[in-house]
Order: C-alpha cells, then sequence, then structure tokens
C-alpha cells in the first residue's frame, strides 16, 4: 500500500524527479529554517550581554545546535512513526533554550518553527496535531512570562496568536500545493504509462490487421484461381487422354472449354480484386440466385431454394454469407456427384441461418485431404465474423453444411475473433 507523503517530503521547491545527483527534497526547508535560526542566535547574542558569559554562551550555543540538528533528523523520525518522542525533546529544548538566551526573537522563531514543523508531521491527525500545538503554544506564553513581566501577557497574545495563525495557513496551503505537484507529477507518469502501452497496442492492432488482410487474400485466391486452375488442369488432363487415344476432335471440344473456362476464371480473379476493393454491391438474395443460377448452368444440377430475408443483412455478414456458399457449390460439383442440391436462407432478428445440402457420396469431415483449403477458410471466414459453421456427412449419404451468423453486434463478435486468432 502507497504511504501519504509526509510535509518535509513535499516541500520540493525544485519540482524535479529524485535521482542520487539532486539535492533531497527536504534540504531547502531546512536550509531555511538553520538560516533563520543562525540569525536569531547572533541577533540574541549581540542584544544580550549577558548571554555574552562564556558558560552561558556556551550552553546556548550547544542547546541551538543540538536543535537545528534535531530539524535535520526529523523526516526519519517521520519514517519511524515516533513523532511524539521528537516533539517532545524538540519542545523541551526550545523551552530550555529561551530561558538561557532570554530574547523573544528566540521565542518566536523556535516556537513557530515548531509549530509549522508539527503540522507537517502529524497532518492528517486532526487531535493529536491541536493538542502539540496547543502545549507548544502554552510553553511559548509560559517562557514569555518567565522573560517579561506576567502583566504584560497580551503583548505575547498580540506577536504569537496572530503569526502562528498565519503559519499554520501558510504550510497548509504550501502542504497542499506540494501535494497537488506530487499527483500531478504522478498522473503524468501513469499518462506516459499509458501512451507506451497505447503505442503498444496500436502496433499489435495493426500486426492483427495486416494478417487478418492477408487470411482474406489468401481465401479469395482460392476462391478464384486456385479452383479455376484446378479445374483447368483436370480439363487438360482430358484433352491429353483423347489425344492419346487418338480422338482429337473430342480434345479439341475439350481445349475449347478450357479456352472458356481460362476466361472465366479471369473474370473471376478480376472480380475477387474489385471485391478485395470494394464491398458487396448485391443485396444477399439476388448474390444467392445468381450463385445458383451459375451453378446449375455449370452443372446442370437442380437447386432447389428457400429465402427469407426481412431484416437488412450488413455487407460484412452478406459477403461472409455468400463467400461461404460458393464455396459450398464448388465443392458440390467438384466431390459430391449429387443430382440434388438444397439451399434455404433465413433471417432473423438476431442471427442468419444458412443451410446447403447435396445428396451427393459424401465424407468425413475429420480426414479432408491436405492442401483443400476451401472448408478451412470457410471456417475462417465464418469465424471472424462472429458465427458458427457445422459440417454433417457420412459416405454415401450426401453433406449438409449449417452456417448461423449474428446480425448484432457483429463488430464486436468480429473483433473478438480477431483477437482470439491474435492470441
Amino acid at each position: 500500500m502507497k504511504t501519504r507523503p509526509t510535509f518535509l517530503q513535499r516541500l520540493n521547491i525544485f519540482g524535479g524527479r529524485q535521482d542520487h545527483s539532486e539535492i533531497p527534497v527536504e534540504w531547502p526547508f531546512f536550509l531555511i529554517l538553520t538560516a533563520a535560526y543562525v540569525f536569531v542566535y547572533f541577533q540574541a547574542v549581540f542584544s544580550n550581554s549577558a548571554l555574552r558569559q562564556p558558560l552561558r554562551l556556551a550552553l546556548f550555543t550547544v542547546l541551538m545546535v543540538i536543535h537545528i540538528c534535531l530539524h535535520w533528523f526529523s523526516v526519519r523520525v517521520a519514517k519511524t512513526h515516533k513523532p511524539a518522542i521528537y516533539l517532545v525533546v524538540q519542545g523541551g529544548l526550545a523551552f530550555t533554550i529561551v530561558a538561557v538566551g532570554g530574547n523573544i526573537g528566540v521565542l518566536l522563531s523556535l516556537y513557530l518553527g515548531l509549530i509549522g514543523e508539527t503540522i507537517g508531521l502529524l497532518r492528517g491527525k486532526t487531535r493529536w496535531l491541536v493538542t502539540v500545538v496547543v502545549v507548544l503554544l502554552g510553553l511559548s506564553l509560559l517562557n514569555y512570562i518567565l522573560q517579561a513581566d506576567h502583566a504584560a501577557w497580551y503583548w505575547w497574545l498580540i506577536a504569537m496568536l496572530p503569526t502562528t495563525f498565519f503559519v499554520i495557513v501558510y504550510v497548509i496551503l504550501y502542504s497542499n500545493q506540494a501535494e497537488a505537484r506530487l499527483q500531478a507529477q504522478r498522473l503524468l507518469s501513469q499518462l506516459e504509462t499509458a501512451n507506451r502501452q497505447l503505442t503498444e497496442y496500436t502496433a499489435r492492432v495493426e500486426d492483427l490487421t495486416i494478417t487478418t488482410e492477408r487470411q482474406r487474400m489468401a481465401r479469395e485466391l482460392h476462391d478464384t484461381l486456385s479452383q479455376g486452375l484446378a479445374g483447368l488442369i483436370l480439363q487438360l488432363e482430358a484433352a491429353d487422354a483423347h489425344l492419346v487415344a487418338n480422338r482429337p476432335e473430342r480434345a479439341r471440344a475439350i481445349l475449347e472449354q478450357s479456352m472458356e473456362k481460362a476466361r472465366g476464371t479471369l473474370r473471376e480473379a478480376r472480380q475477387a480484386i474489385d471485391n478485395l476493393r470494394n464491398p458487396l454491391r448485391q443485396n444477399l438474395a439476388e448474390a444467392a440466385e445468381q450463385e445458383l443460377e451459375r451453378f446449375t448452368q455449370a452443372t446442370g444440377i437442380a437447386c432447389e431454394r428457400e429465402i427469407d430475408l426481412k431484416p437488412a443483412i450488413p455487407e460484412e455478414i452478406a459477403e461472409t454469407a455468400i463467400r461461404a456458399i460458393s464455396e459450398g457449390l464448388t465443392n458440390i460439383a467438384r466431390h459430391a456427384h449429387a443430382q440434388q442440391v438444397s439451399l434455404r436462407i433465413s433471417g432473423r432478428a438476431s442471427e442468419l441461418e444458412i443451410e446447403l445440402s447435396d445428396d451427393g457420396v459424401g465424407f468425413d469431415p475429420q480426414t479432408v485431404q491436405p492442401g483443400h483449403y476451401g472448408l478451412l477458410g470457410m471456417r475462417e471466414r465464418i469465424r471472424l465474423a462472429g458465427g458458427r459453421l457445422d459440417i454433417r456427412s457420412d459416405a454415401g449419404n450426401g453433406t449438409c453444411l449449417q452456417i448461423v451468423l449474428p446480425l448484432e453486434d457483429h463488430s464486436q463478435a468480429s473483433l473478438a475473433a480477431s483477437r482470439e486468432q491474435a492470441a
């Protein structure tokens, strides 16, 4: 637990940080106090001839030196939590010094210095503070009565009480100002720490953004170039087989199809680049219809559809959904050997549900061949959008993809998924 700084620790008139090359923070206060006591010492000696007697002068000098030295050790006393003993000793010394010196200036300076120091040592302990100040004022009054005529006590009242009030107000105000300065320095240090952390977080977010964008580009390349080139390779292999079998007409037809496929892949690649620069321009229902039409024209497989989208679909969610549908249809065309495909899309207040199923040969979702990144890319897209993907498939029983995407707070869900990915 942090301890509250004492008054003497707050008296840093330099306002800078402490290190071994700087003057300790309490030195300015004690230098001023020592200078005042030295001035009062010489003033008392030169104004009182009786004080210049060797024995009395020696006693007065020794007591003043001890009193000043004890002020320099007050910070250590405060750290040991024994200020009461210190104040009793200093009060006794002040009473004795005034009695020996016989000077009103000494009385005022010693007791006012002790009262100011008491406020710093006992700050926050109001009861003890009032008690010690009253005791010190009583000692000073007793000293004054012993030095002067007891009938002239009102002069002590006129001199001591207003000065004491001024010292108390000044010390409290200065102490509060010093404490506010230290608080400002602590806040500045915390602000610098927060700024460093913000810079680190910004760098991490930038790295995360770059990583996410790389993964997105990888998915786009797979959805276009990778799939298109894979189809071209299959057609060229088929053409080569027909040429080996001396069926040039059939090989020529396949090559024409390959050229058309290459042109289509080029168009899709350009479209993918455009998608990377611009969001989806169509709504989800229109985009899904176009995907189904292209699929039916390319494969001849009939498609049943049920699209019910009442709420508006955010662009990010719509793009994720259409990419997942496109990937699912591509996988059906390549691997399923299906005769029937069904697509159901329904949007509710909080979720978008997509179900894509076929009656093909099916597969084991746990044994997807390495290097086939279609399902992996689909999972990544859906997870980054805050959704989930379930795949149900058995050999000979077809495949069903179930996708659920959030429509509420999708940006927060996406951010949470990105953070999880970065971790």
